[in-house]
């Protein structure tokens, strides 16, 4: 957990002006004025807020400088005095100074409570704006310092500290057990426990408190992570227990996730207390009927789910046209949705959209991105069984208890409509929707069967009063299901299985119907599978044709057929001037001449006067004239100076042309960015065409970081996100172009593109051997670096799941480069042999050309033993042939040090982490497989001093067990003891003795005092010194450099 901030600065012996000025000015090394508050690079334009709260501060530093600590105190009163906006700026500036200066927090937090006049209302509404709009780009430092000013705000019990703490709380997201996360999680939950008089005065912060906490303790199961799942645990019991009534508010979703975590034993005396002894909770409180038939507020809903995950969202369902939203939906399953525990988010997300997003009639009638299709996407990527079963519960949520006359039919639209619409592409979705919705109402909760059974009904029969679906026999009745599931629906629902007519077109919320042309319905069909859809291996089935059918979301490919483009829907939001222009492009086919009345629109666009309400009906016009041009190959089949301008004449590159001569100062450059912004959103290939006009264009030599600026402006706002969409959908349109401009990209982007296999994920994927071939190529001409040190072995971590082919390519390019094995060897303890044979081949291979290390040693002896794996014998067999000397000191180093390490430690180590950890059994084991490996060779490693000296270490302390077990490799070391041992008698007493008091000494010529001091020798044997070891080789024991 980061620390509180400092006490105040210590005064010197200087006088009080310069103490003064010691505490409120910022220590020369970090006077920089730029990049205190937000993370960004050189590049980014200056945050607005940012600039604005350093002037604040430089405000407050002119106020102060040179004054003591009364006469600053007096100065900067009488300047809050004089208006508002004088109030404002020392307000925010002595706020702005306890986010970045941590020694000064508390002095300047004492100034800030004595200089407002407004109880901290701007303080809380600046905290509020931070965190709703800039806290994911805080850093560190200023994210340590908000927390702990919300806890002073708390503590002072400022009106309004509720609704900042309620902020913070939604900024820890769900299914996120990173470290930042975790942190934030205990720091918000500590402030709660601190000051529990205040929250209980709080009863919507007392319901959403525990509402979060509730869902958090289900991904805090790890066992790194059970003190902070406990203290989360204490403190929901104890505000269900004092403050049941309060919590009774959230409604039906609290049962849902006390649900979650009845089987933590705490929770399950609460969970048997709601549901039979409802009484002790609350003398209110009827029974577990009472909160069921709630619906939840979409406070609640909303509130895990993080301002940005909500902001994607809404995008999704606002802005996205239905059969364009895969590369939104990629980004966003990279986002949030790539690691396990992640898996318990998709329950919030289905919950939120299914009530918190409801479409105007207009969206609903429009070709937006439906909502039944995003929560088919999250349905279908689902890779645990476990949160299957949890996200069909919350899309069902409000069935159960679903009542006409409280309840939305917006709540229950979305699953009606995924099974509806999965029934022609991917059946068996639909099938495993219908036979939850009716396993789940005997199961849900025996004693309340008939009111589950009752909701369900009142659901489906809402459903179709409103003309969701006219009617549900083609549903429920369909030969597409098993002939069990159709008999289980007739029996459970035998009022929805006869229709009298043919099904009818699909209608939406309030009688609006979803008129779907043709269109739309190819679109539907496309979204699931088609036979121009594209295919993955994930989430297969085989059809009766043997086909791989993919349960998957999917925009179908554009189609072949070329028709004239229609921008009439746009035109006549144009003005006149620019309509003009738009159908004289429109008119022509000579690509000369619309590059001429191109150059004329953007001259338009950037006249003062232009209307830029107009940017989105002209992107629509532009992107829908220019279709042709975003089909087939960008790339020239031969590459040459005069290919490539000529592949970059089009007329949208005019627009590129423009960007690329202009000063980023000038105020036409942000107006043209906007309207590439506005273009992208129609028409995403626009991101990869920049990309390679800026890289195949002469003019724009050394202006790749435009494209940086051009991601800032689109709607997604970050670069990473944006380059990865863009590298994406290259990939999925031109090979060739993604190899093209693989070495640009790494080369210009470094941070985004090496710091994560996302994108080498994306060129191994494509790539044939010849692309590979050249990639490594420009790897060794230093045209191209695509791994750095540290961040290289999390990467070929990550490959270890990708196809064979894309890991065998990762490795190569990875060979290419030169960094040291060591730098990668820990994989060794990630790698399975029968999991991982790619990886295991390429590393066996690649250290058979290294002279074996300490740390290669240790990594290679600790994998565990098996009888089909190879690796460890082979890789010590190829080293005892060509590095017997090296080999042999360092497995005597790992024998001396596991031997001595006490047990306890040892097994305590290795339970504590999934890797593999090196044992003493270990090590015998696989000595013991090397030596039935040179049984019938010459070689002669047994046979070398080093290795016997060990085994007789060993051999004097181990149990008999292990004696027994490698009684075939110990008895080597007592030949060798045999050999070296001069009186006969004293071999028997001190086994280990006689190689260890040697120290110095040539291992074949025998000390004289050897017997005499066995005693000695062994006690001093039982305490080898490891520190010395390392540094010395073997001081522990005898050592044969001399």
């Amino acid at each position: 957990t980061p620390p509180e901030p400092g006490v105040p600065v210590r005064l010197s012996s200087a006088g009080p002006g310069e103490a003064r000025r010691e505490q409120m000015e910022p220590a020369p090394a970090k006077a920089k004025p730029q990049g205190r508050l937000l993370v960004s690079t050189q590049l980014d334009a200056k945050d607005e807020l940012e600039e604005r709260l350093e002037r604040c501060v430089g405000i407050v530093q002119s106020l102060t400088n040179g004054l003591s600590e009364r006469e600053a105190n007096d100065a900067l009163t009488a300047n809050v005095c004089k208006g508002q906006q004088q109030h404002e700026e020392v307000c925010l500036g002595l706020f702005t100074l306890v986010l970045t200066e941590p020694t000064q927090a508390q002095r300047c937090y004492r100034d800030l409570t004595l200089v407002n006049r407004d109880g901290m209302n701007v303080i809380l509404v600046k905290i509020n704006q931070i965190l709703m709009e800039k806290f994911l780009k805080l850093q560190d430092v200023p994210r340590t310092q908000l927390v702990w000013l919300v806890r002073e705000l708390v503590k002072s019990g400022m009106m309004g500290a509720d609704g900042v703490v309620m902020t913070l709380l939604k900024q820890i997201a769900g299914g996120d057990i990173s470290s930042k996360n975790l942190w934030l999680a205990e720091s918000v939950l500590d402030i709660l426990l601190d000051q529990k008089e205040w929250v209980l005065k709080s009863g919507m912060l007392i319901a959403m408190s525990v509402y979060t906490y509730l869902r958090l303790i289900v991904d805090h199961g790890a066992p790194n992570l059970l003190t902070l799942r406990q203290k989360e645990v204490d403190f929901c019991i104890s505000m269900l227990r004092e403050k049941f009534m309060e919590c009774l508010i959230i409604g039906r979703d609290l049962v849902r996730l006390l649900q979650n975590v009845a089987r933590i034993p705490e929770m399950e005396l609460v969970w048997k207390d709601l549901l039979h002894n409802p009484q002790v909770l609350s003398p209110q409180f009827t029974g577990v009927l009472q909160l069921l038939t709630a619906r939840t507020s979409r406070k609640f809903l909303a509130c895990r789910l993080t301002p940005d995950m909500e902001t994607k969202l809404l995008f999704m369902t606002s802005r996205v046209r239905f059969g364009q939203q895969k590369r939104y939906q990629d980004w966003f399953q990279r986002q949030y949705l790539s690691t396990a525990e992640s898996q318990s988010l998709r329950c919030d997300l289905i919950r939120y959209i299914c009530g918190v997003v409801h479409p105007s009639n207009e969206v609903l009638s429009s070709d937006i991105l439906p909502r039944w299709a995003i929560i088919g996407w999250l349905l279908t990527t689902c890779t645990s069984n476990v949160a299957a079963s949890n996200a069909k519960l919350a899309l069902f949520y409000d069935w159960l208890f679903f009542n006409p006359e409280k309840d939305s039919i917006m709540n229950i639209e979305p699953a009606i409509l995924v099974m509806h619409h999965s029934m022609k592409p991917h059946p068996a979705i639909t099938a495993t929707l219908l036979d939850f919705m009716c396993r789940i109402i005997p199961h849900f909760f025996p004693p309340l069967e008939s009111q589950v059974r009752q909701g369900v009904f009142n659901s489906l029969t809402f459903i179709m009063e409103k003309r969701v679906l006219a009617h549900l026999a083609p549903l429920f009745d369909n030969p597409k299901l098993d002939r069990e599931l159709r008999s289980m629906l007739r029996e459970r629902f035998p009022e929805f299985c006869s229709s009298p007519s043919p099904p009818t077109e699909v209608k939406m919320e309030e009688s609006v119907s979803l008129d779907m042309d043709n269109h739309m319905l190819d679109k539907e069909e496309g979204c699931y599978d088609n036979t121009e859809a594209a295919f993955s291996d994930d989430e297969e089935e085989v059809n009766n044709k043997g086909k791989k059918r993919e349960f998957r979301f999917h925009p179908i490919k554009e189609a072949v057929i070329e028709e004239p483009a229609d921008i009439t829907p746009w035109l006549d939001q144009l003005d006149d001037t620019m309509k003009e222009k738009v159908q004289q492009l429109q008119k022509t086919s000579d690509t000369e001449t619309q590059c001429e009345v191109m150059q004329e629109i953007v001259d338009l666009i950037l006249e003062e006067d232009f209307d830029t309400e107009q940017m989105s009906a002209l992107a629509s016009c532009l992107a829908e004239l220019f279709k042709d041009h975003f089909r087939g190959d960008v790339l020239p089949e031969e590459i040459t100076e005069e290919s490539l301008e000529e592949s970059i004449s089009k007329p949208v590159c005019l627009v590129f042309r423009n960007l690329v001569t202009m000063q980023e100062d000038n105020s036409g450059f942000s107006v043209l960015l906007d309207m590439l912004a506005e273009f992208y959103q129609k028409q995403p290939k626009i991101g990869y065409h920049l990309l390679y006009y800026l890289k195949a264009s002469k003019a724009a030599n050394g202006k790749m970081m435009l494209y940086e600026s051009f991601a800032q402006a689109t709607a997604l706002g970050d670069l990473h996100t944006c380059l990865m969409m863009d590298m994406k959908a290259c990939q999925e349109d031109d090979v060739r172009l993604l190899c093209y401009l693989t070495p640009s990209i790494y080369t210009e982007f470094p941070d985004e593109t090496l710091r994560s296999g996302e994108l080498l994920n994306m060129i191994v994927a494509v790539i044939d051997s010849t692309q590979l071939q050249e990639l490594m190529c420009h790897v060794m001409m230093g045209n191209l670096v695509m791994f750095r040190k540290d961040s290289v072995l999390n990467i070929l971590i990550q490959s270890l799941d990708w196809e064979t082919f894309e890991q065998y390519s990762t490795w190569q390019l990875f060979l290419a480069h030169s960094i040291p094995l060591e730098t990668i060897i820990p994989i060794l303890q990630h790698l399975k042999y029968k999991e991982h044979p790619e990886a295991l081949s390429c590393l066996l291979l690649q250290l058979r050309r290294e002279k074996p290390s300490e740390e290669m040693v240790k990594m290679v002896l600790s994998r565990p033993c098996h009888p089909e794996d190879q690796f460890t014998t082979s890789i010590l067999r190829h080293w005892a042939s060509k590095y017997d000397d090296t080999l042999g000191e360092h497995i005597k180093a790992q024998l001396i040090k596991n031997n001595n390490q006490p047990r306890k430690r040892q097994s305590l180590r290795s339970s504590s982490s999934k890797l593999a950890q090196l044992t003493l059994e270990q090590i015998l084991e696989h000595m013991d497989n090397l030596r039935l490996s040179l049984s019938n060779t010459k070689n002669n490693f047994f046979t070398q001093t080093p290795i016997l000296q060990a085994l007789q270490h060993v051999q004097a302390s181990c149990d008999e067990a292990h004696k027994m077990r490698f009684s075939d490799l110990f008895s080597l070391a007592e030949e060798y003891e045999d050999s070296q041992a001069k009186p006969p008698k004293s071999r028997r007493k001190a086994p280990a003795s006689s190689p260890r008091s040697r120290k110095g000494a040539a291992p074949p010529t025998n000390n004289e005092e050897e017997s005499a001091s066995s005693s000695a020798s062994e006690e001093e044997d039982s305490k080898p010194k490891a520190p010395k070891r390392k540094r010395k080789g073997s001081s522990a024991v005898g050592s044969d450099s001399d």
